[in-house]
């Protein structure tokens, strides 16, 4: 399996696999392995002080606008993962990240690459507009690349 040279600036977060995670196999359902990354990317995000929360109250949201998943090996119940998210760019409007699911062999269960695009829920004429990023946040994006 593919090696990966993961830079300095990557954000690593531990999942469990848990029983709900998995199907009549004890595979993790291959679904579910979206719910990881948004948890690493979450996390990545308060790692950085951006709480996803406060900016939803000021009426701005991330929301996912385009996923690229390749599954290579299965996961299975119990197992200890590593999500490792990279961003690789941010937009006037939107932010780019490179993933990948690490089994306990830190073999490349999966590789993903996720594009999520800022919101204005305020916007009563067009609900979900894409809308320039808040500055503090970009700011922070780029400190952290």
């Amino acid at each position: 399996m593919d090696k990966i040279n993961f830079s300095a600036g990557t954000f690593i977060w531990p999942i469990r696999v848990y029983y709900e995670d998995t199907d009549a196999g004890g595979i993790v359902y291959y679904a579910n392995y979206l719910k990881f990354l948004e948890r690493a990317r979450t996390e990545w995000l308060r790692s950085l002080g951006i709480e996803q929360d406060t900016w939803l109250t000021a009426g701005v949201a991330f929301v996912v606008r385009q996923v690229q998943l390749d599954l290579r090996l299965p996961a299975r119940f119990n197992e200890l993962l590593q999500v490792h998210s990279e961003m690789t760019r941010v937009g006037r409007a939107s932010v780019e990240f490179e993933q990948w699911v690490l089994g306990p062999d830190q073999q490349v269960i999966c590789s993903a690459t996720v594009k999520a695009a800022c919101v204005s829920l305020a916007t009563a004429d067009k609900p979900m507009k894409a809308t320039p990023m808040p500055v503090e946040i970009v700011e922070e994006l780029k400190r952290a690349s």
